[in-house]
């Protein structure tokens, strides 16, 4: 995951979303715990009940939701199959990418 600079993985067992497990996972479960690495599976400290979304809802109620679940990575599906994954920091690079445009139009018509 570090070498990646990836934050969460999503675990796949064949096409169907059976976990998600994070660097803080990682941390709190093996390092914090004196666990190795070589020890312990990605089963035992995955969090097995996963928020997602469909790739059709909006960027703020995505963010909501992650803000509500207290989740930074949400895996985005479709039918019932994962397409994506997007962070807290996608969406709300994506908002201020929407509100600075918004204030430029804003003061584009103000000067005239």
């Amino acid at each position: 995951m570090a070498d990646k600079r990836a934050g969460a993985l999503i675990v796949l067992r064949g096409p169907e979303l059976v976990g998600i497990i994070s660097e803080r996972d990682y941390a709190r479960e093996v390092i914090l715990k004196g666990r190795k690495s070589h020890d312990t599976s990605v089963a035992e400290i995955m969090s097995s009940k996963v928020v997602t979304v469909s790739f059709s809802e909006s960027v703020r109620s995505s963010l909501a939701l992650m803000t509500d679940n207290h989740i930074r990575h949400l895996p985005i599906v479709d039918d019932e199959r994962v397409i994506g994954v997007v962070s807290i920091g996608d969406l709300v690079r994506d908002i201020i990418s929407d509100q600075q445009s918004t204030i430029e139009q804003l003061e584009s018509y103000i000067r005239g």
